[in-house]
C-alpha cells in the first residue's frame, strides 16, 4: 500500500503503516500507475517484524543465494532461494520475514481492486490468491523484470507501455495463480469498427501527450485490459505499437517538411526526451532522425 506521505510500499506494524522494508527505495521518477508501486531494494542479513499486507505484494529475487524463513498464520517455512524466485502474498496476509543473506529484490504492490474488476468483466467472482512463499514463473518474471527496466531507465516508453505491462502481468496472475484460475476469455461488448476509428482518431490527435491505457479505454467504455485485447485482436498490435507508428509518422512528417530540431520533433510526437526519440527513431528505421532528415 502507498504512504500518502512518501508513496512507499508500506503495510501496517503495531497500527500504523509503515514502509514494508527500511531500506531506501530505488523508484526513478513518479510512477506511471494508479494502484500499483514498484521498488528496487538491496536486503541484508535481516528481520521484518510481523506485519499485515493492505495490498496484494509481489517479490522477485534479482541476485543473492541465501536462504530464508517465513512465520505466516500458524505456519512457518525455510526456502532455499535465487534469482528469479517469487514471493506471493494476498492482501491480508500476517507475516515475519528473516533473510539469512544478501539480496537484490524487485517488490511489487497492486490494490486489489484492480484484479477484482478486470476478473468481473470477465464474469468471474473477485479472485482469491494463496501464499507463496517459493513460486516460479518464468513469464511472470520476464513481466516484472520489464516493469523494473523501465523504472530503472525513468519510464522512457511512457504511460501507455507501463500501463500495457502491468495489465500484462495483472492477467498472468488471474489465470495461473488465483486460487480458482480466472478465464479470460470472454469479454462483454467488444470493439466496433466505428469505436476503433474514434480510438485511432483520438491517439492521433493527442501524440504530444503521455497517453494512458485508461485514458484511451475510457473513450469506447471498455475496461484498460479488455481494450487493449480487443485492439490487437482487430488491428495486429498493441495500443503502444500503434502509438509509437503515429508518433513515427508525425516525426517524419516534421522531419521533412519544417525546420524543427530534432528536440522540438521529439517534444510534439510525445517523448520524454531527445535522447529517448532518437533510440525510437533509429531502432524503427535504422537511422537517426538527422540521417533521415538528410536523405529525405
Amino acid at each position: 500500500m502507498s504512504d500518502a506521505g512518501q508513496n512507499r510500499i508500506s503495510v501496517l506494524r503495531d497500527n500504523r503503516m509503515v514502509p514494508l522494508l527500511p531500506s531506501h527505495a530505488k523508484a526513478g521518477r513518479v510512477q506511471p500507475w494508479n494502484g500499483i508501486l514498484l521498488e528496487r531494494h538491496a536486503v541484508t542479513s535481516m528481520e521484518i517484524p510481523e506485519h499485515e499486507h493492505k495490498d496484494f505484494c509481489l517479490h522477485l529475487q534479482m541476485t543473492g543465494q541465501e536462504g530464508m524463513e517465513w512465520w505466516s498464520n500458524g505456519h512457518n517455512g525455510v526456502e532455499r532461494t535465487a534469482p528469479g524466485s517469487m514471493i506471493l502474498l494476498p492482501a491480508g496476509t500476517k507475516d515475519r520475514l528473516l533473510w539469512h543473506g544478501p539480496s537484490e529484490r524487485l517488490i511489487l504492490s497492486m490494490n486489489p481492486e484492480l484484479m477484482a474488476k478486470i476478473a468481473e468483466e470477465a464474469g468471474g467472482a473477485a479472485p482469491e490468491f494463496e501464499e507463496m512463499w517459493s513460486l516460479r514463473d518464468a513469464s511472470l518474471e520476464r513481466l516484472l523484470s520489464e516493469m523494473g527496466r523501465e523504472m530503472a531507465e525513468g519510464w522512457p516508453l511512457g504511460r501507455l507501455y507501463a500501463d500495457l505491462v502491468a495489465a500484462g502481468l495483472a492477467s498472468l496472475l488471474l489465470r495461473r495463480h488465483a486460487a480458482d484460475p480466472v478465464d479470460l476469455g470472454q469479454v462483454r461488448g467488444g470493439l466496433p469498427m466505428p469505436q476503433l476509428r474514434r480510438v485511432m482518431e483520438y491517439v492521433t490527435a493527442n501524440l504530444d501527450r503521455d497517453l494512458r491505457l485508461e485514458e484511451i479505454a475510457q473513450e469506447v467504455n471498455l475496461s484498460p485490459f479488455h481494450f487493449a485485447r480487443e485492439f490487437r485482436a482487430l488491428t495486429g498490435q498493441s495500443p503502444y505499437q500503434y502509438l509509437l507508428d503515429q508518433r513515427m509518422d508525425r516525426a517524419k512528417s516534421l522531419l521533412k517538411n519544417s525546420a524543427w530540431t530534432v528536440q522540438e520533433v521529439a517534444q510534439m510526437t510525445g517523448f520524454h526526451s531527445s535522447v529517448n526519440f532518437v533510440r525510437s527513431f533509429r531502432q524503427r528505421l535504422g537511422v537517426t532522425p538527422g540521417a533521415w532528415r538528410r536523405d529525405a
